[in-house]
């Protein structure tokens, strides 16, 4: 019953501010045809992505797991005519998935899908001295969030804003007995974030048609 109207709340919200958008139902409908997991953000996720990565006028914007490129899509069309989007993904079948969609949304001349393990991308970029990310998306295996944040905050700069989506899983974060190895993942995310002086942050719970989560949000000082 709670989970059915979560998602009717979800429909009425995206009735009322989102337009009806034919490249976002084929992502997800592609993605759903080649079998990827429905685990993309809802609509209202997606479009609060897009309202806050447009409000600090990102133009460089940092995914980590792109899935179909559902979410991609959203932050790439926050982009200026100049900006750049980075989306990391470590399934090939994903990522090969994803460019079809960005292709057909028409932003993939400003997006760039790189394969493989994120941390070892993200090593690469951080070697490379990769330019500063003004947006960067957390959305990827929860076990590995702390190295994620770690590796990010190197290609981050003051003022940077961070997103990680994910982070509540149903209230099990609260839980210190649990077993799940992605509860785990998302506590030492937090903890870490508790200790870090360079950033200020704080997390949302979340419920929706995707159920109860919550987002963390960050903004590097």
């Amino acid at each position: 019953m709670q989970q059915d109207l979560w998602t009717a709340v979800d429909h009425y919200v995206s009735d009322l501010f989102i337009e009806p958008d034919d490249v976002l139902d084929a992502a997800l409908a592609n993605s759903a045809a080649a079998q990827l997991p429905s685990i993309a953000v809802a609509p209202p996720q997606g479009k609060f992505l897009y309202l806050l990565a447009s409000s600090i006028g990102a133009k460089r914007i940092l995914e980590i797991g792109t899935l179909g490129g559902y979410s991609t899509i959203w932050l790439a069309r926050a982009l200026p005519p100049d900006g750049q989007l980075i989306s990391l993904e470590f399934e090939s079948r994903h990522a090969h998935v994803a460019e079809r969609n960005l292709q057909v949304a028409g932003v993939d001349d400003q997006v760039s899908v790189r394969i493989g393990a994120a941390a070892d991308t993200l090593k690469q970029m951080i070697a490379e001295q990769t330019p500063a990310f003004d947006f960067i998306f957390i959305d990827a295996d929860k076990e590995s969030y702390t190295l994620y944040l770690e590796l990010s905050l190197q290609l981050a700069r003051s003022g940077t804003v961070m997103i990680a989506d994910n982070t509540v899983r149903e209230g099990e974060v609260i839980n210190p007995a649990s077993e799940d190895p992605r509860v785990h993942g998302v506590r030492h995310f937090h903890e870490l974030l508790a200790r870090e002086k360079g950033v200020e942050a704080t997390t949302l719970q979340t419920v929706g048609s995707k159920g109860y989560d919550g987002f963390t949000m960050i903004r590097v000082r």
